[in-house]
């Protein structure tokens, strides 16, 4: 489709500007006219399909960069960083969407420097809590959050990563893989090409699942791991030896601010290969189309866990053979959102918390049971929801479960390919909960759930009234339009 007229003449500009091009040279390169040029880069015409596929011929043009879904992801993002109240009032959103449209690269500079802000921050509050506890001597100043810019470095790339990708089906494909049984396919390729031998831990070491001894090349998993979690312990494994260069690149490129970042991408990326090694690219999508994405059924079809075929499914972006666009989070009871992709501009805050009305957190009343929601945020986009709980326990009768809360959700747009939207009225807008952000940056004045009164809104209190909605407003969003 067109890129948005708003936004499109924005990136034209800035695209031609990286290049060193004049109007009229692009013209001459595009066989349009300059005129024509100089309309598109100020708004006055639309981007068509046919300038897009000439750029993407002649300049070999990503043409991701000319979508608008871009921009509004990177308009999600800098919603936490300019609504942020500890920094000054709030900025309307239209003219966040519109600084993301014109200054993409400035604009992830801005949420760089609002990520070192808050770690800043959170140092201090640290810092001051040890002072007033009398443990000051046993504080030392942790590093900048890593495990926040490795999640940034994942949602830049959509959570997709062709070159692991390719290579995971190459190997699937030469080591004979059989879906749901891998293990024994992924030992031999390790003893075969890289004289790894394979062996258990001894059974009082609990707390490890995968220990690697590089002097005698022996590679030792727990025995409380099943046939799926041993496979994808192996494949972790098996992408650190055999797929270290492509990784390298990929870190190398990601720009990244410390060797706990990196340590920690490589790590993930390891992991992504592991997915995609068990759930082969074309193999899994065909199967999860032909299924209508039923998470059971690919549960039982691949043998492996319900979060790896749901963080699977938010994976599956590959040009010209994509999967339906999903966004996947996990949570725990608390609230806090352990994992976070996207590959829409779908982005939670991390300044105002989470919204309660979301079904991920019902999910925790009814274990083991998938729940679906209709859903729209403040922006008027629609989801479809799904959400179950997850729990692990390695030991045995005593110890501790870990439980968390999976969702993973979708554009309403593509809701009728999900067997999940069997029953519900896809067309009604009754049927929609109208979620949010969390409360601190969410302009739904009449939520019966807030838990606090929005940021930039001007509260109206009367000690002569009492209303059902807390946190009564008596002004709008700076910017933004308010009722007389």
């Amino acid at each position: 489709m067109p890129a948005a007229k708003d936004q499109a003449g924005f990136r034209l500009r800035r695209f031609r500007e990286e290049r060193g091009l004049t109007q009229a040279a692009l013209a001459t390169a595009l066989a349009i006219s300059p005129s024509y040029v100089n309309q598109l880069e100020s708004s006055q015409r639309p981007m068509t399909d046919s300038v897009l596929l000439r750029l993407a011929s002649v300049f070999d043009a990503d043409l991701q960069q000319f979508s608008s879904e871009e921009a509004d992801r990177l308009a999600s993002q800098l919603r936490d960083a300019l609504t942020d109240p500890s920094v000054g009032d709030p900025i309307a959103m239209s003219e966040i969407r519109q600084f993301a449209a014109a200054q993409p690269d400035v604009g992830r500079y801005v949420m760089e420097m609002h990520r070192r802000y808050r770690h800043g921050r959170d140092v201090n509050e640290a810092l001051m809590s040890r002072i007033e506890g009398g443990t000051i001597d046993s504080m030392s100043v942790p590093p900048p959050m890593a495990y926040e810019e490795v999640q940034e470095m994942f949602y830049a790339h959509r959570n997709y990563f062709p070159a692991l990708d390719l290579a995971a089906e190459q190997i699937f494909a030469e080591a004979g893989l059989v879906p749901g049984d891998a293990v024994g396919g992924i030992v031999s390729r390790l003893a075969r090409r890289h004289s790894i031998r394979v062996t258990d831990l001894p059974a009082d070491e609990r707390e490890i699942k995968r220990r690697y001894e590089p002097a005698t090349r022996e590679l030792a998993l727990s025995p409380l791991l099943n046939a799926g979690q041993r496979a994808f312990q192996l494949a972790t494994h098996l992408a650190a030896v055999e797929l270290a260069e492509e990784i390298d690149q990929i870190v190398t490129e990601a720009s990244l601010s410390s060797d706990e970042t990196r340590t920690m991408v490589r790590i993930g990326l390891a992991s992504y290969f592991a997915g995609a090694l068990m759930l082969p690219y074309r193999l899994f999508l065909d199967s999860a189309e032909a299924l209508r994405y039923d998470l059971d059924l690919l549960q039982r079809r691949f043998n492996v866990g319900y979060e790896t075929v749901a963080h699977r499914l938010s994976t599956l972006q590959r040009p010209g053979a994509s999967g339906v666009p999903f966004i996947f989070v996990r949570v725990d009871r608390a609230g806090n959102i352990s994992k976070r992709q996207s590959a829409t501009s779908f982005h939670f805050s991390r300044v105002g918390g989470s919204c309660p009305l979301w079904n991920v957190y019902e999910a925790f009343t009814h274990p083991n049971e998938i729940q679906t929601q209709l859903a729209q945020m403040p922006d008027g986009r629609s989801y479809l929801w799904t959400a179950r709980t997850v729990s692990r326990r390695y030991g045995g009768y005593g110890t501790l479960a870990k439980t968390f809360a999976s969702g993973l959700g979708c554009d309403l747009r593509h809701a009728s390919r999900l067997v999940y939207s069997r029953g519900l009225d896809l067309a009604s807008p009754s049927a929609l909960v109208p979620i949010g952000p969390g409360c601190k940056i969410c302009d739904r004045d009449t939520c019966p759930q807030r838990a606090f009164p929005a940021i930039g809104k001007t509260l109206d209190p009367s000690p002569n009234r009492s209303r059902f909605i807390p946190y009564p407003t008596g002004s709008g969003w700076p910017g933004e339009p308010t009722a007389d």
